[in-house]
């Protein structure tokens, strides 16, 4: 399992309309899904060398992860999977999905590289020169396709250019037409990570019903759906990926911090000890109300199935359940809440 420090901070967010103050200095810490990295079901051995053989002969598992980097920020930016395809097959023809360092830029060895390129001032996977941004920015595969797409959504019409186009409006090289021989290699790839993407999803406590659903004309704020599991039910990480958020949130009316590890009451806001998930795809599980300190820390890998804590009352709650929200972002907020029944039917997981 990966470790992160954990650093203190106070956050305010908004759960079922009232605005909550996070508590628990060291559990506060978020932080942003490793793209590319950090679900169990993305990047298994077989996986990368499925992403690595779809990408063409030549390729290895290294520039898989590259590859599924590329993807994850694309999907992390919500584009279209052909964004994913221009900036793979680009990718392709400028550096065969190798972060490479070049002498020209003595800086750009102070970094993490896959080889060393010639080619004038380029660096990284999409050979960018100095004009793109800082060689810090330029060596990180994630950083370095963020500008790329940054560029190409910049580019009028692009989801309907050739690839081989779209790509040369944003690179400007002297060899425009090179990205075409790639685009097969690019589409299978976006192909095949989609599938090692589509991780297991389960139920978080199996068994028990729904007792409040998802914005209803009672409760048009509520983000979740309440599962009426008893006290002490173990709670199941619904899919593989990374413990984000690990906190106690609890206040009182009068806004002093409460306790999580008693019940609360309606009474009390805050959605009491609760983890949150970071998953591919951009998703994100939020687990609420739980009777004590998570079984889970910040920075924690976890697979479908796994324990993360067990069914309480804490927090702003009228007795033992579940809330369980999903999100369209690893940045949640009201607007990114999906319905998790219908999230879950998609899954073939029936709440």
């Amino acid at each position: 399992m990966k470790r992160l420090i954990a650093i203190g901070a106070v956050l305010t967010v908004v759960m079922g309309g009232s605005a909550l103050l996070m508590v628990g200095a060291a559990d506060q810490h978020r932080r942003h899904f490793a793209i590319g990295t950090g679900s169990d079901c993305a990047l298994t051995d077989a996986d990368l060398e499925a992403v690595a053989a779809s990408l063409g002969s030549g390729f290895g598992t290294t520039q898989a992860a590259h590859a599924i980097t590329i993807y994850q920020t694309a999907a992390d930016r919500d584009l279209p999977e052909q964004a994913a395809v221009v900036a793979l097959a680009t990718a392709m023809q400028e550096s065969t999905i190798r972060v490479l360092a070049n002498p020209a830029v003595p800086e750009s060895y102070d970094y993490d590289h896959d080889g060393e390129g010639v080619d004038h001032d380029s660096i990284g996977i999409f050979q960018q020169r100095p004009h793109w941004g800082p060689v810090a920015t330029l060596m990180d595969p994630a950083r370095s396709a963020g500008l790329f797409y940054d560029a190409l959504v910049e580019v009028g019409g692009w989801e309907s250019l050739p690839v081989t186009v779209a790509a040369q409006r944003v690179q400007v090289s002297a060899f425009p037409d090179a990205y075409a021989d790639d685009e097969p290699g690019a589409r299978a790839a976006v192909a095949t990570i989609r599938e090692v993407l589509a991780c297991e999803w389960t139920h978080p406590v199996a068994g028990h019903p729904i007792n409040s659903g998802w914005r209803t004309a009672e409760r048009p704020q509520h983000n979740g759906v309440d599962l009426a599991a008893p006290r002490g039910t173990a709670i199941l990480a619904a899919s593989g990926g990374d413990v984000v958020t690990v906190v106690c949130n609890a206040r009182t009316p009068a806004g002093r911090p409460y306790t999580c590890d008693i019940d609360g009451s309606p009474e009390i806001f805050g959605c009491g000890w609760y983890v949150e998930i970071a998953h591919a795809e951009n998703l994100l599980t939020r687990y609420c109300h739980l009777g004590s300190r998570p079984e889970v820390t910040v920075g924690d890998t976890v697979a479908a199935g796994d324990l993360l804590g067990y069914v309480g009352s804490s927090g702003r709650s009228s007795g033992p359940h579940l809330h369980l929200e999903v999100h369209r972002s690893h940045n949640p907020n009201f607007d990114t809440a999906l319905s998790p029944v219908d999230f879950f039917a998609s899954k073939e997981v029936e709440l």
